[in-house]
């Protein structure tokens, strides 16, 4: 039976460059949403959100290579190559077409469609590489030019899912014997035209956003990468190498209800759950935490609490659940695999991640959301959920590596 494993972790945030600084972050509460300069937000009612701060192209790229790739390219290429080293596998001795690639992806490039259009509308020649690097497909290509992988190759873009869902089929690739190693997670850049858009909405907190808190207004748009290396637990045995997590199953449904709002009764995000329980053979009770969507909105945090009473019966009330978008904002395309990796605390550093702001309970929300980091004990397997517009929901259970 071919079991996939997690190997290899990279990681760019807000609120650390690295898997290990980002576990230490998330371990102590630090949260990353602030002032944001990469463009002018005076104009916005709600002005805060999670960027990656201090990120120099220079520090990773030569010239031609800052030319050509976006800022979504950037940042997850840096996860990239940190996960890459992690796992610790040679690619020179793989076989190029039993590497895979499953990326997740929401904006891409728009960033740098952006700037085209700025150089244009001022008069100024448009340099070609913006727009090379503008489809959501641009980093999945990036990455097979950089590593060589002729395998299976795919962009998932189902908005806040996206990433998530890249990671579950990683996990079945593997298990189907379709490659041996598989390059997955997801990347995103914090455009204009994004946080426009939210803004139009009015689903943009003014402060840092508040998951399941009573008076949460809004979620607090983010950027950032998270990178997994998957393989089959028996390859990372021979190698030595010990692994995170299994990728023990994953769950896919849709709402269709609505194009932004999820289903208020919770029924389309439950059956994800449900899927994901059932095509990993675990049961309710074997959960020990919950990285919750939780994105700071009235419909999503009830619509998502909902869906876990539903899904888990009364056990839900005995599971930590936390959303670490109030640290990390919400990073979109890249959202499930961060947070995938950030649900891996309990099995690393035996911690549970808080929501912070947590301070006045809504009765719709009635579940353990913690709003302080928790030292836990041995946990098994933890459940991280997406929530998409479109209703594109996503549940992924990990388990620890046996």
């Amino acid at each position: 039976m071919r079991v996939p494993v997690i190997t290899g972790i990279g990681i760019v945030s807000s609120i650390g460059r690295g898997r290990e600084a980002y576990w230490d972050a998330l371990s102590s509460g630090v949260c990353g949403i602030g002032e944001i300069s990469l463009f002018d937000t005076s104009g916005y009612k709600g002005r805060l959100g999670a960027q990656v701060k201090d990120f120099s192209p220079d520090d990773h790229f030569d010239r031609k290579e800052s030319r050509r790739l976006s800022r979504c390219d950037m940042l997850g290429t840096v996860a990239l190559q940190e996960a890459l080293r992690d796992s610790g596998i040679d690619l020179r001795r793989i076989d190029r077409t039993r590497l895979a690639i499953v990326i997740g992806s929401g904006s891409g490039g728009l960033l740098s469609g952006e700037q085209f259009k700025k150089r244009l509308y001022h008069g100024q020649r448009p340099k070609p590489g913006l727009l090379a690097s503008f489809t959501s497909s641009s980093f999945t290509d990036h990455i097979g030019l950089a590593t060589g992988a002729c395998g299976f190759r795919a962009t998932i873009a189902t908005a806040c899912s996206s990433s998530s869902t890249a990671i579950g089929m990683a996990g079945e690739i593997i298990r189907k014997g379709i490659a041996d190693v598989v390059i997955t997670g997801g990347s995103e850049s914090l455009p204009e035209t994004t946080f426009a858009g939210f803004n139009s909405l009015r689903a943009v907190d003014e402060g840092p956003c508040r998951p399941f808190d009573r008076d949460r207004k809004g979620i607090s748009l983010g950027e950032g990468a998270a990178i997994c290396i998957v393989e089959t637990a028996e390859y990372a045995a021979a190698r030595g190498k010990k692994a995170y997590a299994e990728i023990a199953g994953y769950g896919l449904s849709c709402d269709a209800y609505h194009a932004t709002a999820p289903d208020p009764d919770g029924t389309g995000i439950s059956h994800a759950i449900y899927l994901a329980l059932q095509s990993s053979g675990t049961n309710a009770a074997e959960i020990g935490y919950i990285n919750a969507h939780g994105t700071g909105t009235l419909a999503n945090d009830a619509a998502e609490t909902r869906a876990f009473k539903l899904a888990l019966g009364e056990t839900a009330h005995r599971i930590p659940v936390s959303s670490t978008k109030s640290m990390i904002g919400h990073c979109l395309g890249a959202a499930g695999a961060k947070e995938a990796a950030a649900a891996l605390l309990p099995f690393v550093r035996g911690v549970v991640p808080p929501t912070l702001r947590y301070r006045n309970p809504d009765p719709e929300c009635d579940l353990d959301y913690v709003p302080h980091p928790r030292r836990t004990g041995s946990i098994g397997a933890v459940l991280s959920t997406s929530v998409a517009f479109g209703g594109n929901n996503t549940a992924l259970i990990l388990k620890r590596p046996s």
